[in-house]
């Protein structure tokens, strides 16, 4: 099983880990599109203002852009323990026992507009880039992206639940994927789209399929590992589903 995680906006930061080293990162037939993203956005924050600019960031968030400039020598962390935010303090990848978070390290990978796709021993820098925006020279991440990534996610043989949001599930397609989406259902029974909070049901259903015993090979075994979690999941579709939170 393979679950796609979003990225957050927010990153821990420091590390105890050696600086960046592609060679050693999951999935190197995308080492070539990491190098030239990584190159292209260290080089942007020489200009800060551009960099403001193209990041879509304020004066305040400065820091951002320094963190960019030192992508090749910054510590680095496993990338579960590099994002943070509201699922990732729902996943608690902290809390988990030495065997479960073996489990979490093969079945969890993160999107991410800079690396593509990076499996949780993966060891990455603080940065700053957003699924949805694009860099001078390169153009949108969607159009870098898409030709190299998908062929990649292509290969995943076992069940893919992707709980990716739009930004990052534009990068590439994922045919036969499982979809996850988040509804609110209030007394009278009325349903509507969950926005910021759908993050921390996400990161409980993550945390639940990583930390099964066995490991979920189809959607039954999703609706079932989800329930033994306490999350109400329904079936809207063959492969399709809907977290509903009352």
């Amino acid at each position: 099983m393979l679950v796609l995680l979003p990225p957050s906006e927010t990153k821990a930061a420091g590390g105890d880990g050696a600086r960046l080293e592609l060679a050693g990162m999951s999935h190197p037939e995308l080492n070539g599109t990491r190098r030239e993203l990584v190159d292209a956005l260290s080089t942007l924050s020489s200009d800060v203002p551009r960099s403001l600019e193209v990041l879509g960031i304020s004066e305040r968030q400065v820091d951002e852009v320094e963190r960019n400039a030192a992508l090749w020598s910054a510590p680095t962390r496993p990338a579960l323990e590099r994002y943070t935010g509201v699922l990732y303090d729902a996943l608690d990848i902290g809390s988990l026992e030495p065997a479960e978070r073996k489990q979490a390290d093969a079945r969890l990978a993160v999107a991410s507009a800079l690396f593509g796709l990076v499996r949780g021993t993966d060891s990455i820098p603080a940065y700053r880039l957003s699924g949805g925006g694009s860099l001078p020279g390169l153009g949108t991440l969607r159009s870098v992206w898409r030709p190299v990534l998908e062929p990649v996610l292509a290969e995943a043989d076992d069940l893919v639940v992707d709980l990716r949001s739009g930004a990052y599930a534009a990068l590439a397609k994922v045919g036969g994927a499982v979809e996850v989406r988040v509804l609110s259902e209030d007394a009278s029974g009325k349903r509507k789209v969950v926005s910021h909070h759908n993050k921390s049901h996400k990161g409980r259903l993550a945390r639940a399929l990583a930390c099964a015993p066995e490991e979920p090979a189809t959607v039954e075994d999703v609706l079932d590992t989800a329930s033994d979690a306490g999350l109400n999941v329904e079936r809207e579709a063959d492969r399709k589903l809907c977290i509903v939170v009352r």
